[in-house]
């Protein structure tokens, strides 16, 4: 088990997500960051779809009542076990009683935390990941416990670490394809669309990203269709909704790109004030 002795900002059970619960109206959800919490398993051997821990910036204290090891990799929280420095992208041994802190925000928005065999909490349509109505709960919180194994005694401690690709947090540019409306755009409207740098809005989450600049829009809405995470809405006030992990499963609104996987992992390293260009790619 672990005890949450702090919670966070906003802390959650994620992993690969819900695929394939579309047509019951279930998102996907899933880790925002899947580049970043492949890494944390990874490192640990674990499956890629083992639940990870997806801390949104720092402020988590978490106290360990097993032996276990663990991976963080992500956003840089300085973390610390026991007030001693622990690097990124490192396998390391935690014992019984070691508590593990998040402080300075050096990058990043969201850092992943992964332990032996992944955190054991519910399934609820073939996935652990935490989503509001779907699962018992939707945000770690203060005095949770967390279930997960004991650690394996063949698995060593090792000074090995990954590199961070610097430009996964700090680049610009988002590749894209055209979504289903992009050619109902005029050649102004698709030039401006693909030359303009976004700010984002104080208004992003786990749901989506709004962005601040405005592109003339005399599009109609669309009939309801379908939507996934990395599509990009225009809105009747000609402001963009980038749709992230947890969005809904329908929209009417045009959608004229949808992004990449990475750039999806890119822009959830992302917040407020941040600037991005999206990068049109054929397929």
């Amino acid at each position: 088990m672990i005890k949450v002795l702090k919670a966070g900002f906003y802390t959650s059970i994620q992993n690969r997500g819900r695929v394939g619960f579309a047509e019951i109206g279930v998102p996907v959800s899933g880790v925002m960051d899947s580049y970043s919490a492949y890494i944390a398993n990874s490192i640990l051997n674990n499956s890629l779809d083992i639940a990870v821990l997806e801390i949104t910036f720092g402020g988590c204290e978490l106290q360990f009542l097993t032996d276990t090891f663990i991976c963080i990799s992500g956003g840089h929280f300085s973390p610390k076990i026991n007030d001693k420095s622990i690097p990124l992208n490192s396998r390391i041994k935690v014992h019984k009683d070691d508590v593990l802190t998040f402080g300075k925000i050096n990058f990043g928005v969201r850092c992943y935390l992964s332990v032996f065999d992944g955190f054991l909490t519910e399934v609820v349509l073939n996935s652990r990941s935490f989503y509001q109505s779907i699962t018992t709960n939707f945000l770690v919180k203060n005095n949770d416990f967390l279930p997960i194994s004991a650690s394996r005694t063949d698995l060593k401690t090792t000074n090995t670490s990954i590199k961070t690709n610097k430009k996964h947090f700090n680049s610009q540019e988002l590749t894209c394809y055209k979504g289903p409306e992009f050619e109902l755009l005029n050649d102004v409207q698709q030039i401006q669309l693909l030359s303009q740098t976004f700010t984002i809005s104080k208004n992003n989450n786990r749901m989506g990203y709004r962005l601040n600049e405005v592109i003339e829009n005399r599009l109609t809405s669309i009939l309801t269709s379908a939507v996934l995470p990395g599509t990009v809405q225009l809105t009747p006030s000609g402001k963009l909704i980038v749709l992230m992990r947890d969005c809904q499963v329908t929209g009417g609104y045009p959608r004229v790109l949808q992004l990449s996987e990475n750039a999806i992992n890119k822009l959830a390293q992302k917040t407020t004030n941040d600037t991005s260009k999206f990068v049109l790619e054929s397929f």
